[in-house]
């Protein structure tokens, strides 16, 4: 009989809850998306590259930008199928331009859609329903993931809701936009570090839509760091972010944030043997209890040490070999071979 895997037995039947790479770069302009895709083939799919129409294009000049920005995915800058894009707002009359031509002109479907400035759910239903729609009308095969900016009043007292809608994969913090909301009743101090993890509207909102994704399986991810020099404060933003308020992605803007921000989320080495022993052991048990350095475990913990090694791989951390094979099903379907 063959030995089932975490994912087959661990989760009733359901999908596991998704995981993205930790970081997600951003780039505006041709030159500095040629820059970030020449560092996502040397860094690997540890990040994903997000080219912007909303602040990347001049005003009158979408539509080129938008042929600018297909031009990439499915290209031979996007090894990694790791592309993604953000288009114009709700309010924006070019927001349906936007999706028509990148999905009709790219080589390959962006590997998501973000939705900036959500004011509420129906706009972010109707978003994801037009997305789909042009999907199904060109012939594209797989549905294209959504993910939504949360920086409004609206967003945020929605977002559990924004959360459980279909296609969508993760919510995203905007930081500035959501303190300048509050025109002025928050300081620009919470727009940086340390006061954006201190202020306690702004911790709030941070925490409401990690909780949220958490809740629906979708992916919490971080607002920027502002910081472009000293890489200790990014450290400790998304070392911050991951271990007090639940993110498992966030936002970069400069190169030299990429790597740091790939490497506070990733798991330590021991953190990842140990989920590897422990899942290893429960997998010969058939997934009942067991007993590890005299602490008993059953499905419960091992979900979480399989978010473990999950976590690792995102972050371009190698499994131990014997731990290898409980991904197999997971990389039969995903076309994976290592």
């Amino acid at each position: 009989m063959r030995a089932l895997t975490p994912a087959e037995v661990l989760f009733d039947g359901e999908a596991p809850p998704a995981v993205l790479p930790a970081c997600d770069h951003y780039a505006g302009s041709e030159k500095l998306m040629l820059k970030s895709l020449a560092l996502q083939q040397e860094l690997g799919a540890v990040f994903d590259v997000t080219l912007d129409c909303e602040d990347g294009a001049q005003v009158g000049h979408e539509a080129e930008h938008a042929e600018l920005v297909a031009s990439f995915p499915g290209s031979e800058h996007d090894r990694f199928g790791r592309v993604g894009v953000r288009i114009h707002d709700f309010a924006h009359p070019h927001w349906r331009d936007d999706v028509r031509i990148i999905l009709r002109a790219a080589q390959r479907a962006p590997a998501y859609i973000t939705l900036p400035k959500i004011r509420n759910v129906p706009d972010a239903a109707e978003m994801c329903a037009f997305i789909e729609a042009t999907r199904r009308e060109l012939g594209i095969a797989q549905p294209v993931p959504v993910q939504l900016l949360v920086e409004t009043h609206g967003a945020l007292a929605r977002a559990f809701d924004l959360a459980a809608l279909p296609g969508v994969e993760a919510l995203s913090f905007g930081l500035m936009d959501f303190v300048s909301a509050h025109d002025g009743a928050i300081p620009d101090s919470a727009m940086r570090s340390p006061g954006q993890f201190d202020h306690p509207l702004v911790r709030r909102a941070k925490l409401e839509i990690a909780a949220a994704c958490h809740a629906h399986g979708k992916v919490p991810s971080h607002n920027v760091s502002t910081e472009v020099r000293d890489m200790t404060v990014v450290a400790s933003d998304a070392a911050r972010a991951r271990n007090e308020f639940g993110y498992t992605r966030m936002w970069s803007i400069h190169p030299a944030q990429v790597p740091v921000i790939v490497a506070a989320f990733a798991p330590r080495d021991e953190e990842i043997a140990t989920a590897a022993d422990i899942l290893l052991a429960a997998q010969h048990a058939q997934w009942g209890p067991t007993r590890y350095h005299d602490t008993l475990h059953d499905r419960a913990s091992y979900r979480y040490y399989w978010s473990v090694l999950r976590r690792a791989r995102s972050t371009g951390h190698t499994v131990p070999a014997e731990a290898a094979p409980l991904f197999a099903p997971v990389d039969s379907q995903q076309g994976r071979t290592s």
